[in-house]
């Protein structure tokens, strides 16, 4: 009895730390809830991009994109979409999905926390949760208004400002910027800032991943 009691704490604190990791992901655009933000996707391997992300309510965390690797999955280009954040009870969080443009959802999903072992998800899993979902395409979503010079600690971009058709914030892109081209999003609820182009990205992921057991999850990570 006890054990099935310690497992279902761990499937309930995995499910938290997952749900929380997104919603510190996404922009609140008032779409639905994504890990990855609405822009025009251009997945070239090596490149990423760094933001600071800030709530309404004060909160604050550092988010990397990066795509890290390319695979053919059923004869289509797949990319290796991972993004970090750091900070949070359980140390470093990465994620790392396997998109193929165009599929409504990933192919793959495989996280790692706090220096604890990688693990890959049961598809079943995956495909209800926000971190694999395809990235959206803001053009789709919202009205281009014009051109704009945008500066950020990452430097002074010319955008496209896109509006979000239902009023609910707005996104300015750059071509000179991957793998989304996301350079500012403002939303009700929250703000990105990109803070860092990054053009040598590299897999964070580290171990050779692991099915998912949540019991993983109460591991001590190794001493450095």
């Amino acid at each position: 009895m006890k054990n099935k009691k310690a497992l279902a704490f761990c499937v309930c604190f995995f499910a938290c730390a997952l749900a929380a990791a997104s919603a510190n992901a996404q922009m609140g655009m008032g779409m639905r809830q994504r890990s990855l933000p609405s822009g025009v996707f251009n997945p070239v391997v090596g490149s990423g991009a760094v933001y600071d992300v800030q709530t309404t309510g004060g909160q604050k965390t550092s988010i990397e994109y990066a795509v890290v690797g390319k695979e053919s999955v059923d004869g289509k280009d797949g990319f290796w979409m991972e993004w970090t954040t750091a900070g949070g009870p359980m140390g470093q969080m990465v994620m790392k999905v396997l998109i193929v443009p165009g599929a409504a959802s990933a192919q793959k999903v495989i996280m790692q926390m706090g220096g604890r072992p990688p693990m890959e998800m049961p598809m079943q899993m995956g495909h209800g949760n926000a971190g694999a979902t395809a990235p959206s395409d803001i053009r789709n979503l919202a009205e281009n208004v014009g051109t704009e010079s945008i500066t950020t600690p990452a430097g002074t971009f010319s955008c496209e400002h896109y509006r979000m058709k239902d009023g609910s914030g707005d996104t300015w892109v750059s071509q000179k910027v991957a793998p989304f081209g996301v350079v500012k999003q403002q939303g009700k609820d929250s703000s990105m800032v990109l803070t860092k182009v990054v053009t040598d990205a590299a897999d964070k992921i580290v171990g050779t991943p692991q099915p998912f057991n949540p019991m993983m999850m109460m591991q001590q990570p190794p001493e450095q």
